[in-house]
């Protein structure tokens, strides 16, 4: 497979990881938008929320977990935080691995301006 998050999950791409589990990852995205900006992904290749499986859905909880955990160990808590999906090319997905975006540390710009 020639997906780069499937290569991070198993370590023949190196990371800064802040959290693992058996089905979960998170790490610093090598290009921040904002202070905090961690990714968390599941180990298991999804490409995206349009091909989870039933069996898949518990997941999006699992992150939602660790992304709350990951926003008090890194001091965004209180301050706030933004959880971010981009689902398909016009959605802003670049990389076709289900992948949330923590972002805090700083005011976040408004997602669309008007």
């Amino acid at each position: 497979m020639d997906c780069i998050f499937c290569k991070i999950a198993e370590g023949s791409i190196p990371s800064r990881k802040v959290f693992e589990n058996d089905r979960i990852l998170a790490f610093h995205d090598i290009q921040p938008a904002a202070p905090v900006h961690i990714l968390i992904i599941p180990k298991k290749h999804i490409p995206s929320l349009n091909e989870m499986g039933d069996k898949d859905w518990e997941l999006i909880g699992e992150i939602a977990k660790t992304a709350r955990l990951l926003a008090k160990e890194h001091g965004v808590e209180d301050s706030g935080y933004r959880l971010v999906n981009n689902c398909g090319k016009d959605g802003g997905q670049e990389v076709f691995h289900l992948h949330f975006h923590l972002m805090g540390g700083a005011k976040l710009g408004p997602l669309f301006s008007r």
